[in-house]
């Protein structure tokens, strides 16, 4: 069952206040914030303002909107005027956005209640929620491990039941892998159905937003509002498919893909869990189809090299005039540029932006760069002919369950490696959807990844909500604090 139809059904028979409800809210975040770290801002006054507005339109006897009354986070990279955007990195520390980022204005016009903004890895550069300048976020499943990143926070905040559900971003797997660690559905929709406006680059042709939720239903509630065409965004399409209305559909001769080079140097406690969720599928009646994927391995490299160049270029903004960091002392205009960028950034930022710049240098670029896109290009011709013959295509989230804090820290390369499987969906600009599927011999939760053709996100959700259904491994209670009465 939906926890944002749940709650509204409260609000509107009046069993509970919004107020009340956000207060409960508040007081999670207060209780549990320090040890999880999921917040960097709590906007506890705005939360409270809206609420009001909120239980006045349910006095007044008015419909609630889909999400309505609702209480939620938001990454920190995502523009919110008058509230501080720091995308947890020192150079934007102090800075307040003049407009807000379409998404967020798309949800306060639905009186959503944001109850602050999350933490996450510096300009969502890493996959741990460790680079971030407000220390690290804690996996709430089970605080000696990570949450994940770099939507670390988002997914903290939702396991944590310090909200209903949280608002992300994913360049190459950042929505899906923290879902994914915490046990929680992670959505990346198709790319342009969800305005990036007011969203803070990291890398623009991968770059999505997306919901981190409790269930798939809810998923495709907080899709079906933010889904539409947006003129701020050149890059903006929209989605005039209703995706709640066809989450319910039977999945009987659907045709799921599988290839064997998703599977290879994962876990046996999640090679296990997928072979069990297969067999779930199998059993409602899908069908199975075999295929390879002998590009795969060059997936990564492909990746690194575009995000990275595109970060490069982003982020070539923030010199320190304009606004952002600014250093103390300097001899020169070329010093002090050198210096805002050098202290503004921190390692793992500086690193991807060293690397951009290198694979767009001269005569770095064409053996780099173009080839890189020439190699994207190929990818996606190969996703059109999978999808002609198959619906959707199963694999895991990530190859490994959440990892002790600091190992990203250690060994960073490896750490990329875990991004093989959600990075093919941001290169080709595909739908994609973490479920939890299991648990492994630590009790660490388990991810399973659908990945749909362009623009059927309905057919990768209506599959999850199905498999949620068949299997009750949503994870959801009602019976939390946050919703006693």
């Amino acid at each position: 069952m939906s926890k944002i139809k749940h709650l509204q059904k409260l609000l509107e028979t009046k069993e509970i206040t919004c107020i009340e409800l956000t207060e409960r809210y508040l007081q999670n975040i207060e209780r549990q914030n320090k040890v999880i770290n999921a917040y960097i801002n709590v906007t506890a006054e705005e939360a409270l303002e809206t609420a009001k507005k909120v239980d006045e339109r349910i006095a007044a006897r008015e419909k609630l909107m889909p999400l309505e009354g609702i209480p939620m986070s938001l990454k920190d990279n995502i523009s919110t005027k008058g509230i501080e955007t720091t995308c947890c990195s020192k150079m934007l520390q102090g800075y307040y956005p003049i407009y807000d980022a379409t998404v967020w204005e798309t949800l306060k016009n639905q009186n959503s209640v944001l109850l602050g903004k999350t933490n996450m890895d510096e300009f969502a550069m890493g996959s741990s929620c460790e680079t971030s300048i407000f220390g690290v976020t804690l996996n709430p499943h089970n605080t000696d491990y990570v949450a994940g990143g770099s939507s670390g926070g988002a997914a903290a905040s939702v396991k944590g039941n310090m909200a209903v559900y949280g608002i992300g971003s994913d360049t190459g797997g950042s929505i899906r892998q923290p879902a994914s660690f915490c046990g929680l559905v992670g959505f990346k929709p198709t790319y342009g159905t969800v305005s990036r406006y007011g969203v803070v680059a990291y890398a623009s042709s991968l770059d999505q937003v997306g919901p981190i939720t409790d269930s798939v239903e809810d998923a495709a509630i907080i899709y079906d509002c933010l889904s539409s065409y947006d003129p701020k965004d050149s890059t903006s399409v929209g989605s005039k498919i209703s995706t709640r209305d066809k989450i319910k559909d039977g999945i009987k001769g659907m045709k799921i893909g599988i290839a064997q080079e998703f599977f290879e140097g994962i876990s046996k406690d999640i090679k296990t869990s997928l072979e069990e969720a297969i067999k779930v599928y199998q059993d409602a009646g899908a069908q199975i189809i075999h295929f390879e994927m002998p590009k795969l391995n060059a997936v990564l490299p492909a990746y690194f090299i575009i995000s990275c160049a595109e970060a490069s270029s982003n982020l070539g903004r923030y010199d320190g005039i304009r606004y952002g960091y600014k250093t103390d002392s300097y001899k020169d205009i070329n010093e002090m540029i050198c210096k805002n960028r050098s202290e503004g950034f921190g390692k793992e930022v500086q690193r991807r932006i060293l690397l951009g710049t290198y694979a767009l240098s001269s005569g770095r670029y064409d053996a780099y760069y173009k080839k890189a896109q020439n190699l994207r290009y190929s990818i996606i011709q190969d996703f059109k002919k999978i999808f002609e013959s198959c619906d959707i295509i199963l694999t895991p989230s990530v190859p490994v369950t959440a990892y002790k804090k600091g190992k990203a820290l250690v060994d960073p390369i490896e750490i990329y490696m875990m991004d093989i499987c959600t990075v093919p969906a941001n290169i080709a600009g595909l739908p994609a959807v973490s479920v939890p599927c299991g648990f492994d011999k630590n009790n660490m939760p388990i991810g399973m990844q659908l990945i749909g053709n362009s623009f059927e996100d309905y057919k990768v959700l209506n599959a999850a909500y199905q498999f949620e259904k068949l299997t009750k491994k949503t994870g959801v209670s009602y019976t939390g604090p946050e919703v006693e009465i």
